[in-house]
C-alpha cells in the first residue's frame, strides 16, 4: 500500500474467524463508513474522507477480497455474498465502538451498503449509493447489444476457471481498461493513485472474479427473497448516477423507488469514478443526506 489518505490512522480490523480488514479511520464526531467501488481501494475516498472528518468519525476500509484486506480462498457461495460483506462492514463499525452508522458505497461497495440497509436496518442510519443498481435490477435492466457495456459482469459470471485466467494473464491491460473508460477527467486519477489500483487488482483476481461471480449467483437470490416478502431501505436513501437510463432506456429511479422508502436521487455529469472526478459534488450530496 502505497497511498494512503492524509492525516487517517491505519488498523486491521478482525470482522470474521478468517477475515481481517485493512481500515482508514479519521475525524471525530457521527460515524460514516465508505465503500469502494472496482477496480479501486479505499484510496477512492481520499478528498471526500478528508473533508468529512472535518465534522464526523470517518471509517474507509477495503473491502474483504481487495486492497490491503484478506483475500479468503471461496470455498462456497457465501464466501464473496453481498451479505457477507455487508456483516464484515457491520462488524467492523462495531469492533470500532460504533452501533449505529451512515453508510455510503460505490459501484461493489455500493452493492454491499445495499445488503447492509435489507439485512441490518436498525444499524444503518442514512445509505448512499453511487453509480449502481440494486443487483436484481442491474441484471434486468441489461439486454440485446446494449448489455455489452457490461460484459465484464459477464466474464466473471462464469464457473471458477476460465475467467480467472485470462485476467491475470493480462491484468493491468483488463483493469485498466475500464480506469480509462469509466473517467470523463483523466487528471482525476493521478499517476500514483493508478498505479496502486491496478498493483492492487493484480493481486486480486481470484477474489474479485469472486465477488462478481456472487452477484450473478447468490446475491440475485437474496434480493428476490426481499423482493417477494415487500422488504425494503427503510432508512433515508441518497442515489446519485451517471444517467444510465437514457442510454439504455429505463427510469433509475422509478426502480429506486420500489427499494427505497424515502429516496434523494439525482444523476450526476461527472463519470463513474465521481468521488474522484468531482469530489466537491459528492461531499455536498452526502452532507446533505446526514441532515435528513
Amino acid at each position: 500500500m502505497t497511498v494512503v489518505i492524509p492525516e487517517f490512522d491505519y488498523q486491521r480490523v478482525a470482522v470474521a474467524d478468517d477475515v481481517t480488514l485493512n481500515v482508514a479511520v479519521g475525524g471525530t464526531g457521527s460515524p460514516i463508513v465508505l465503500l469502494h467501488g472496482f477496480p479501486q481501494t479505499h484510496v477512492m475516498w481520499r478528498h471526500v474522507a478528508v473533508d468529512l472528518a472535518g465534522d464526523h468519525t470517518v471509517i474507509v476500509p477495503d473491502l474483504r477480497g481487495y486492497g490491503a484486506s484478506d483475500k479468503p480462498e471461496a470455498v462456497d457461495r457465501a464466501t464473496y455474498a453481498k451479505r457477507t460483506m455487508a456483516a464484515d462492514v457491520v462488524a467492523l463499525a462495531g469492533a470500532l465502538g460504533h452501533e449505529r452508522f451512515a453508510l455510503a458505497g460505490h459501484d461493489r461497495g455500493a452493492l454491499v451498503a445495499i445488503r447492509a440497509g435489507l439485512d441490518h436496518p436498525t444499524r444503518i442510519s442514512h445509505l448512499a449509493s453511487l453509480d449502481v443498481l440494486p443487483t436484481l435490477d442491474m441484471w434486468d435492466v441489461l439486454h440485446g447489444s446494449t448489455a455489452a457495456v457490461a460484459f465484464h459482469l459477464y466474464l466473471m459470471a462464469q464457473p471458477p476457471g476460465l475467467p480467472e485466467e485470462m485476467i491475470s494473464a493480462s491484468a493491468d491491460a483488463f483493469f485498466g481498461y475500464f480506469l480509462d473508460l469509466w473517467v470523463r477527467d483523466p487528471q482525476a486519477i493521478a499517476a500514483d493513485v493508478r498505479a496502486e489500483y491496478l498493483r492492487a487488482s493484480r493481486e486480486a483476481v481470484a477474489s474479485i472474479v469472486a465477488d462478481y461471480r456472487a452477484s450473478a449467483d447468490i446475491d440475485i437470490e437474496h434480493d428476490r427473497v426481499d423482493r417477494a416478502a415487500g422488504n425494503r431501505l427503510t432508512m433515508p436513501v441518497t442515489v446519485v448516477q451517471q444517467d444510465w437510463g437514457a442510454a439504455l432506456g429505463f427510469d433509475a429511479a422509478a426502480l429506486w423507488r420500489t427499494w427505497a422508502d424515502d429516496l434523494t436521487h439525482r444523476t450526476t455529469s461527472a463519470g463513474h469514478f465521481m468521488a474522484e472526478e468531482a469530489p466537491d459534488e459528492i461531499i455536498m450530496v452526502l452532507r446533505s443526506m446526514l441532515t435528513r
